[in-house]
């Protein structure tokens, strides 16, 4: 499969709607991991990725269609912020400085953001980050 090319800054990208569907799209979950699907091979449909499989993965998330559980995740890094956008910043903080990566999704409704550990983010195809 080509990739469109994404808008990536240290370690954040982002990807527009389309981008975002066609990375889901681009991906299998078997024996409990994700892997980038290859040209002319068929898949079952039960291996398919959406948001909610890919939630499993991610080490936080901010999204409209799944939820990412903000509040409990900045709970177990023992942070506390006193609204929503401080506690996301917060987590966001602390992962990026452990070399995750933020996928930020743009032209949605809701805000969309993903943050997933780096060696996941290349193992599913993204493009090296921070170097």
């Amino acid at each position: 499969m080509t990739r469109t090319p994404w808008s990536a800054e240290g370690t954040v990208l982002t990807l527009d709607a389309a981008q975002w569907q066609s990375f889901l799209d681009g991906l299998y979950e078997r024996d409990d991991g994700l892997a980038v699907r290859e040209p002319g091979v068929s898949y079952p449909p039960d291996e398919a990725v959406d948001a909610y499989a890919l939630s499993a993965y991610a080490e936080a998330l901010r999204s409209g269609e799944v939820d990412g559980d903000v509040w409990g995740t900045l709970e177990d890094l023992d942070e506390t912020a006193a609204t929503e956008d401080e506690a996301w910043d917060k987590i966001t903080a602390f992962y990026l400085d452990r070399g995750c990566v933020l996928l930020r999704v743009t032209g949605l409704d809701e805000p969309e953001e993903w943050i997933l550990a780096g060696d996941l983010a290349a193992r599913v195809g993204l493009p090296s980050v921070g170097a």
